[in-house]
């Protein structure tokens, strides 16, 4: 294979105000939040003035980068290319990945489309580009189920360093230890396995039914993640509402946090005026209306077959 995905670079998160995203982080992740030119060290001077700054926060919260957008301030070449949200939610997930000119030339052998930022697709056989004419791909959701992101990695595009620290801290409030999976919630498992794990090369670890989410899941190791591909089964459960609302598309739908301790965290949310949807043993699950669309995750253990265990 020509092409590897090196590491997770984003998660995006669609906002309708970007300060009320940071307060979150800050009071219930105790995790602050930087505009893009301070991630990246920027001044204003250094960057294309046609392109907007303001549109996004990163929140770096143990290896995963949060990248929360608010739509109406991302513009590009003067065009708002995505919809306004009311209700914030989950969107991409990006990679870089190395050699993504080759990995473009796959994805067209396999008829899967991509686009640019503006989610316009290529006029010539080239990779889409970037604004700084970098190849950058985000795949068509009705081919992949979600819009994946791939870019080639740059120091200058991620500060966090190669492979980054993760950014954990003795004073978190959840004792967070890693991300320990990504839920996408799909009626077509094989379309989003097909890019996963054939295109990518991820690797299926483990099998089985989610009884906490009330599906058939599928887990895939890709590069530093792990990524459940979540099958909803029963009807009115918050897994299949959540699909629902993105059918016949897939759904971006949470994110599932090793931690050290469960108590501490159901103590550390209930006081932030987080409610649990869910607590068992081994996971707590809380209430996407007090997490910013996102019914978080919290576990002490991994996905059986997970090699970072």
């Amino acid at each position: 294979m020509p092409y590897s995905v090196r590491r997770l670079y984003h998660t995006t998160h669609w906002v309708p105000d970007l300060d009320e995203a940071a307060l979150f982080f800050s009071q219930v992740f105790g995790r602050e939040s930087q505009s893009l030119p301070e991630f990246l060290g920027y001044d204003e001077r250094t960057l294309d003035p046609s392109y907007p700054v303001n549109y996004c926060r990163f929140t770096p919260i143990a290896e995963v980068l949060f990248d929360s957008i608010d739509p109406e301030l991302h513009l590009v070449d003067g065009i708002q290319p995505h919809e306004s949200v009311s209700d914030p939610h989950l969107g991409a997930i990006a990679w870089f990945v190395d050699g993504v000119e080759d990995l473009w030339t796959e994805l067209q052998r396999l008829d899967i489309r991509g686009t640019d930022q503006a989610t316009k697709e290529p006029e010539d056989d080239g990779p889409p580009l970037d604004i700084s004419s970098t190849p950058i791909i985000f795949t068509v959701p009705s081919d992949t189920g979600l819009a994946y992101e791939f870019c080639p990695y740059f120091p200058s595009r991620d500060p966090r360093g190669d492979p980054p620290a993760p950014a954990l801290s003795p004073s978190d409030p959840l004792g967070i230890v890693r991300c320990s999976h990504h839920t996408v919630l799909t009626d077509r498992p094989d379309r989003a396995r097909r890019l996963l794990v054939d295109v990518l090369g991820g690797r299926v670890i483990h099998e089985g039914r989610n009884d906490v989410l009330a599906t058939d899941s599928v887990y895939v190791q890709l590069a530093d993640g792990v990524y459940e591909l979540a099958q909803p089964l029963e009807v009115g459960s918050p897994a299949m509402e959540d699909w629902q609302r993105s059918a016949p598309q897939d759904a971006y739908h949470s994110l599932t946090w090793q931690v050290r301790d469960l108590g501490r965290v159901a103590d550390h949310l209930k006081a932030s005026g987080v409610a649990l949807r869910a607590y068992t043993d081994t996971q707590i699950v809380t209430d996407a209306a007090d997490g910013l669309g996102i019914p978080w995750g919290f576990t002490t253990v991994l996905t059986p077959g997970d090699r970072r265990a």
